[in-house]
C-alpha cells in the first residue's frame, strides 16, 4: 500500500478550479484589450497615411502602451499586418456571408458572393464600398506574403475559398452550373476577382476599369464554356 505521504490529489479541490479559472479569464480579456489598442493604432496610423510604412514605436505610442508589451503578443512589424491582414479577412468574410445570405437561389449566391468580393478586393477610390479601414497598404502586403510565404496567406484566406467552394458545389448541384472541378473553379474565380484590382490601378479611367459585374460577367461564361 501506498504510505499517506506518497498520495497525491488527482483532482484540485472545486474552489480553486473556480478560482484559477476566473483569474485566467480576466488575464485573457486584459490580453486581448492590449492586442486590440495595438491593431487600432496601427489601422488609424494606415487610414492617416495611406501607407504601412510606419514604426512599432509610433503604433506603442498611438495604444499608450509599452514596447515591452508589443512584443508579448508580435514578433515584429510583419506580425502586426498580417495580424490587420486577418482582421479585414474576417470582416469580409462576415460581409460576404450576409450578401450570399440575402439570395435564395444557388447562381444568385454565387454571383452576389463574386460582386462582394470584388468590391473587398477593390481598395481604389477615395469612398471605399466595404470595409472599415483603407486596405490599399493591406492588400500590398498580401502581395508581398503570396511571395514569402504563400502557404500562410492561403490559410488566411481559407474561409473565403471554402465559402466559394461551397457556393460552387451547390450551384452545381442545383443544376445551375457545370463544373467538373469546383476547387478548380473557385481558384479562378479568385484569382480573377482578388487580383484585379492590382491591374485595374493602371488603368487612369475608372469607366475602363474592370468592375464587380465585369468579373462576375466573365466568371459566369468562363465556368459555362
Amino acid at each position: 500500500m501506498a504510505r499517506a505521504d506518497e498520495v497525491k490529489d488527482t483532482e484540485a479541490p472545486a474552489w480553486r478550479q473556480r478560482a484559477v479559472s476566473k483569474s485566467l479569464k480576466a488575464a485573457r480579456s486584459r490580453a486581448e484589450q492590449r492586442i486590440q489598442r495595438l491593431l487600432d493604432a496601427a489601422f488609424a496610423l494606415i487610414d492617416e497615411r495611406g501607407t504601412s510604412e510606419f514604426t512599432i514605436q509610433e503604433v506603442v505610442d498611438r495604444s499608450k502602451q509599452s514596447l515591452r508589451g508589443f512584443y508579448q503578443y508580435f514578433d515584429g512589424k510583419d506580425e502586426l499586418l498580417f495580424a490587420l491582414l486577418e482582421e479585414s479577412i474576417r470582416e469580409a468574410v462576415e460581409d460576404l456571408r450576409s450578401a450570399v445570405d440575402t439570395e435564395s437561389k444557388p447562381l444568385e449566391k454565387l454571383r452576389a458572393f463574386t460582386i462582394r468580393l470584388h468590391e473587398w478586393c477593390e481598395p481604389i477610390g477615395t469612398r471605399r464600398k466595404r470595409g472599415s479601414h483603407n486596405r490599399i497598404p493591406i492588400s500590398e502586403f498580401s502581395l508581398q506574403l503570396a511571395l514569402k510565404d504563400p502557404e500562410r496567406l492561403a490559410a488566411a484566406t481559407a474561409p473565403i475559398s471554402r465559402m466559394l467552394i461551397e457556393l460552387i458545389e451547390a450551384a452545381v448541384a442545383a443544376g445551375a452550373l457545370q463544373v467538373s472541378e469546383p476547387r478548380r473553379a473557385a481558384l479562378l474565380i479568385q484569382q480573377t476577382v482578388m487580383y484585379g484590382w492590382l491591374m485595374n490601378r493602371f488603368v487612369q479611367s475608372s469607366r475602363v476599369r474592370v468592375s464587380s459585374e465585369d468579373a462576375w460577367n466573365f466568371c459566369l461564361h468562363g465556368l459555362d464554356a
